[in-house]
């Protein structure tokens, strides 16, 4: 017979297909299982103004599951913005046992678990963990009024970026840049430095099917960002990420693309990176996937923000002063060191992907 965690898994399968197009929400999945152990009816959330992941579920069974068991990935919530809350749906449906998974840390939003034990309905907790990394973009964005931020670089065996002439394209494989389009297009933004523009012009787009493109952030102290930069094409929403430094005639000149010019306190460095996270956060932007260059990805770590890292590692070395993925000054001692923890390593082709998350 499946287990609680069996049922979640499948929850959180379901939630996960509709990654990247849910923001500002999360990302919801939901089972409801009835009293023989079998699944009766599956939900997911879809998007922004659409039923939630346990009212769809419990729209297929017609609003009733008495006696019944719902997964969920997230807590029922008890807020009445764009939808109905949902806790009272499912105390209304007859739903005997609610197994959750992430708690929702929004006051107002939350008390799901609590109204549901008071109705006497009973209350567990399954993968909690798997839950929370699911959606770990929303829950820094809930709980930290910040987006989740994720550092991607294609690097050699020997941490470089580039030959000592500069050439990047390849690095990796076609399978590893294929999986790079699908991680664009799961997130809300992606965003490069002005060095990577100039030296690279990159589109920054998903560009694979059905794909939903990111929005597209340049961080440019002085706007020396092309008019005619690729990243600069209409399509989805463009900012560019600016100090008071910059030349105004620049920034008329820019802004005559349809990029949007974000001016920010010149500080040392360049553009306060937690000032432009905070205001990512304002316009719903939970997920960010930057993509360098070497600067950027320094900056990132001295302003505490790579919450995750994801490396391509190509099987080669170059050797010599290249560009390495992450510049910056460095640091003296390892006590220092920005910490990791590895969370995965699989091959993509000839490639391998790693992945690791800001360690505790």
């Amino acid at each position: 017979m499946a287990s609680d965690a069996d049922f979640m898994r499948r929850a959180i399968e379901l939630a996960e297909k509709h990654r990247g197009r849910t923001s500002p929400n999360p990302i919801v999945g939901c089972v409801i299982v009835d009293k023989s152990g079998a699944l009766i009816a599956e939900g997911a959330h879809k998007g922004p103004g659409e039923p939630h992941a346990e009212i769809v579920a419990l729209q297929r069974l017609g609003g009733r599951a008495p006696g019944a068991t719902m997964y969920t990935t997230l807590e029922p919530c008890m807020h009445h913005g764009r939808t109905p809350p949902c806790a009272p749906a499912v105390i209304a449906a007859g739903i005997a046992r609610c197994v959750v998974g992430s708690e929702d840390p929004i006051p107002g939003h939350a008390g799901g678990m609590k109204a549901l034990r008071r109705a006497k309905v009973k209350v567990a907790r399954a993968l909690i963990d798997e839950c929370d990394a699911s959606n770990r973009g929303w829950l820094m964005w809930a709980r930290h009024r910040r987006p989740a931020f994720t550092l991607k670089a294609a690097i050699t065996l020997d941490g470089k970026i580039a030959t000592v002439a500069g050439q990047s394209q390849w690095i990796t494989g076609k399978p590893a840049r294929e999986d790079v389009h699908r991680l664009r297009s799961e997130h809300d933004a992606i965003m490069v430095g002005v060095g990577t523009v100039l030296a690279d012009d990159p589109r920054l787009t998903a560009r694979r099917p059905g794909a939903r493109n990111p929005v597209r952030i340049i961080i440019d102290s002085t706007l020396r960002t092309p008019s005619r930069a690729k990243a600069l094409a209409k399509g989805t929403r463009r900012i560019i990420a600016t100090t008071d430094a910059a030349p105004p005639q620049r920034e008329r000149t820019l802004a005559r693309t349809g990029a949007e010019i974000w001016r920010f306190p010149v500080r040392t460095g360049g553009v306060p990176l937690d000032h432009l996270a905070r205001a990512l956060a304002e316009q719903g932007i939970t997920s960010v996937f930057v993509e360098g260059g070497g600067q950027i990805h320094a900056s990132m770590l001295r302003f505490a923000l790579a919450d995750e890292l994801v490396l391509y590692v190509a099987p080669m070395m170059v050797g010599g002063p290249s560009p390495s993925w992450v510049g910056g000054e460095g640091v003296r001692a390892l006590d220092d060191a920005h910490r990791f923890r590895f969370i995965e390593t699989v091959q993509i082709g000839s490639d391998l992907r790693i992945r690791a998350v800001r360690g505790e």
